[in-house]
């Protein structure tokens, strides 16, 4: 199975809409369009959304060198509400440690206006993907 291929089987991320865009060494970049079933009492974007695109742009990133790699740590500060539309997460791996891989992940609107920035590291495991 193939990094692609893995990422479709990601059935939370289907099932709120995120999907991956790109891929490439260390970079991943994922859009959700935000609707009705996102948006909190508050009329914004849920943060568990935010975070589920997020986590999935990190994911993509970090899994991108064919080795099976899962979050050990991830963090979110949410800087704008997200409204209706698309938002994008944008993953760049800044370190690729053979075991401890870093990321950051930036969340923006269709404008380009920040919403939030997620950091992760991971485990990279034993098993592979094949790119």
């Amino acid at each position: 199975m193939n990094i692609n291929e893995f990422f479709e089987h990601d059935n939370f991320a289907k099932l709120i809409g995120a999907e991956l865009i790109e891929i490439g060494e260390g970079y991943a970049k994922a859009r959700m369009l935000v609707d009705d079933r996102h948006l909190n009492g508050y009329g914004a974007c849920q943060g568990g959304a935010i975070f589920t695109l997020a986590d999935l742009a990190f994911a993509s990133a970090v899994n991108s060198h064919g080795q099976l790699t899962v979050s050990t740590n991830a963090n979110i500060a949410f800087i704008k509400a997200g409204t209706p539309g698309y938002i994008f997460a944008e993953a760049r791996e800044l370190v690729n440690h053979h075991k401890l891989p870093f990321a950051e992940v930036r969340v923006t609107d269709e404008t380009g206006d920040l919403l939030a920035i997620f950091t992760s590291s991971g485990y990279r495991k034993k098993a592979q993907i094949e790119k």
